[in-house]
């Protein structure tokens, strides 16, 4: 069944016994992610968690209603997590809600569904789930996010700082709370003793190598352009970049995408979809975005900002591994880009 966020928020704090399946969905996958962390508190931090993915779902339909009914060998509660789960998963979630017994209640958190997605009308139609859509927070809704996420670290974020970490974040809550963490640890924050957040902080922070231009980078990877990537790569390493300042480009574009492929697929013309983009597109990158958003489908489009936020998160150790990490990922994303390409 539909539900809106208070409705999905309500029962995943406290998860009715006749709701089996909960679907975080929609181009907010950031936003998706910090409500399913209310089931995990709800489940408690002795419960047994068991993860899953759709590749997995895909060649053992059965095993979501298996896990779903099992019991933890502990005798703790017990709950399962779904990730990258997509219409392959349909025949595991159609088990999963026809089963005689679940008892643990399974949630999946994925990206934009199109509306014709076999998952998507399974847990629309069911009384048996919860589905819930999230979308991109608007200005205002953004930096009250960021300034609670800030509050919860011991920090206080004024609006006008706010407002700068949206900006810097494009709106997505996975990235604003990746900036509003570097300024809780900078400033040595923390719940009982907070601290005042400062303009010269996040300047420290977000500073830019203004010799760096990162976007052949950007279009070589979600391009699939291995030999422009690679002389790119050079490049910045060269220049002596690190390799972690082309993550939130990367990020930026990845989410434009996936948005504007969304918009695609509901009306099946692309250039409209570019054109209602508006100013986030520039004008003279328009061919390559519309080529980009081709190539990378609403599923795909959303691993690769979930790779992207992994390598984020490690390239917050400073140099060495976090680079590897970061470079590895590039090209595994360059990599299959150019397969959907071919």
């Amino acid at each position: 069944m539909k539900a809106n966020r208070g409705q999905i928020e309500r029962a995943l704090d406290a998860p009715p016994p006749d709701i089996r399946f909960f679907l975080l969905y929609g181009p907010d996958e950031a936003g998706s992610a910090a409500i399913a962390k209310r089931l995990e508190r709800a489940m408690g931090p002795q419960a047994e968690r068991v993860d899953l993915d759709g590749a997995t779902l895909k060649d053992d339909p059965a095993r979501l209603a298996d896990e779903a009914a099992s019991f933890s060998m502990f005798g703790d509660k017990r709950w399962v997590r779904v990730s990258s789960m997509g219409d392959e998963s349909a025949p595991a979630l159609a088990a999963l809600l026809e089963a005689e017994a679940a008892g643990n209640p399974v949630i999946a958190v994925t990206g934009a569904l199109k509306p014709t997605s076999k998952l998507l009308k399974l847990a629309l139609d069911h009384k048996g789930a919860m589905a819930c859509i999230s979308y991109q927070p608007d200005a205002r809704e953004a930096e009250q996010i960021a300034i609670g996420i800030a509050r919860e670290g011991g920090l206080r974020l004024s609006t006008e700082l706010a407002r700068r970490i949206v900006d810097l974040a494009n709106g997505d809550r996975a990235l604003m709370a990746g900036e509003v963490e570097k300024l809780i640890l900078y400033l040595d924050a923390v719940p009982d003793r907070p601290r005042e957040a400062t303009a010269e902080a996040l300047d420290a922070l977000s500073a830019d190598n203004p010799d760096t231009e990162i976007g052949p980078l950007v279009n070589a990877v979600l391009g699939g352009d291995m030999k422009a990537m690679h002389k790119e790569m050079l490049r910045l390493t060269e220049t002596g970049a690190a390799m972690a300042s082309v993550i939130r480009p990367l990020l930026t574009r990845a989410m434009l995408i996936a948005n504007i492929r969304a918009d695609f697929d509901e009306s099946g013309r692309l250039e409209t979809a570019v054109e209602s983009a508006g100013k986030a597109v520039f004008w003279k990158e328009k061919g390559t975005v519309s080529r980009q958003v081709r190539i990378w489908d609403a599923p795909g489009a959303a691993r690769v900002i979930q790779r992207l936020l992994e390598a984020e998160r490690a390239s917050r150790g400073g140099r060495g591994a976090g680079d590897l990490m970061v470079r590895h990922e590039l090209l595994a994303i360059a990599r299959q880009a150019a397969r959907e390409r071919a």
